[in-house]
């Protein structure tokens, strides 16, 4: 990993605050740390970075325990899609939750809150490309499953996520998240990666996920 690279990504992020008129520190910038172990991110850790995404239950328990053990203010996002049977040890070693996206999934992490007394940050993933192979809700059901989040699972939903097809321009997918966002009163958009953070900062972003740009190509 190039020590530099952290660095980088703040700085074009504030750049980004500057020209889009927000104030600096306001877009959360999570450091996608999937696939990477603790020798990889230590490194980032010991640069001031506190916000971290995984896609995988399994994978995360296996390093942040003790990743957490040394650095116990750091923040953990699950990005990746969640299976119900996953939901205990999710809610257990994450903070927020970006992926909630069918009732089953809402109904398990209200259950295991509830059970864990733990109140986690909530996201509903919408698929804006309609794409079969992608988790998410899909746009047209997506203002009326965040109110059933809502109302029957009692999950404070905070904001949006998605993920647009690599092979698309991204940027009418984060135009319609945040058109989606303002219809839910979900004050935060997750979306933004490597290759289109500072585009999804223009249309809205509040939390950019951004992971190569920093640790280099995965193997």
């Amino acid at each position: 990993m190039d020590q530099t690279a952290y660095h980088e990504v703040l700085a074009n992020i504030e750049k980004c605050e500057d020209s889009s008129g927000k104030n600096p520190g306001e877009i959360e910038l999570i450091v996608v740390s999937k696939t990477f172990q603790a020798d990889k991110i230590l490194p980032v850790l010991k640069d001031g970075a506190r916000r971290f995404g995984e896609n995988r239950v399994q994978e995360a328990m296996g390093k942040w325990p003790e990743l957490k053990k040394q650095y116990d203010d750091v923040e953990l996002h699950m990005i990746g899609p969640l299976q119900s049977n996953k939901a205990g040890d999710a809610v257990e070693l994450f903070d927020v939750i970006h992926t909630i996206d069918r009732d089953k999934i809402a109904a398990a992490i209200a259950k295991e809150m509830q059970k864990q007394g733990k109140k986690l940050k909530l996201f509903v993933q919408v698929n804006t490309g309609g794409e079969k192979q992608k988790a998410g809700i899909s746009p047209e059901e997506a203002v009326e499953f965040v109110a059933r989040c809502r109302s029957k699972f009692g999950l404070q939903i905070t904001g949006l996520m998605c993920i647009p097809p690599f092979d698309e321009n991204p940027g009418p997918h984060f135009a319609l998240l945040r058109k989606l966002g303002a219809q839910c009163d979900c004050e935060n958009l997750s979306m933004g990666m490597s290759a289109d953070f500072k585009t999804a900062i223009e249309f809205g972003a509040t939390h950019v996920r951004v992971g190569s740009a920093i640790f280099g190509e995965r193997g």
